[in-house]
């Protein structure tokens, strides 16, 4: 993962039960703002972004804020994404397999939808990080569909499909 700057214990995060959890997190919050199922760019782009410490500390408290204001305003999280993202992806890929294998999160067409009770609330045992990076994709999965469609959120963010 040539470029990524983590230490040793998000390496650590970097398992396919802790990408799956983060990735559910995001459908989590998806389903929670749109009652619908969410869609796989959503939650892979939301699980992508939570893992990266300089973009979870960007992020805004609600999603009230406008995403485009928020990228004009941090800079710092294109350059990230434009960057991290398909080191990222590669490690989010196999967590949401897992999630699907362990039937935690099921397709429905192209989206995906979480299980009933598979996921409780965030552990309140868990370590600071664990807890940020859930709340972030959580956040993530209600706040990056509200521009608009996942392609231009894609854009927004410089990453290329």
């Amino acid at each position: 993962m040539a470029g990524l700057e983590l230490s040793r214990e998000e390496r650590a995060l970097f398992n396919p039960a802790f990408t799956a959890l983060v990735c559910a997190r995001a459908v989590q919050g998806h389903a929670k703002q749109y009652h619908r199922p969410c869609p796989l760019p959503v939650a892979m782009t939301a699980t992508v972004m939570s893992l990266q410490p300089t973009i979870r500390k960007a992020l805004p408290a609600t999603i009230r804020n406008g995403l485009m204001t928020w990228l004009n305003e941090h800079e710092a999280v294109r350059v990230a994404m434009s960057r991290n993202v398909a080191p990222l992806a590669a490690v989010v890929r196999p967590g949401i397999l897992f999630a699907l294998q362990t039937e935690i999160l099921c397709l429905d067409g192209p989206a995906l939808t979480l299980t009933p009770r598979a996921v409780g609330p965030i552990a309140e045992g868990d370590t600071e990080q664990n807890t940020a990076i859930q709340s972030a994709a959580h956040l993530l999965g209600r706040w990056l569909p509200s521009t608009g469609s996942i392609g231009t959120v894609l854009t927004l963010l410089g990453v290329q499909l």
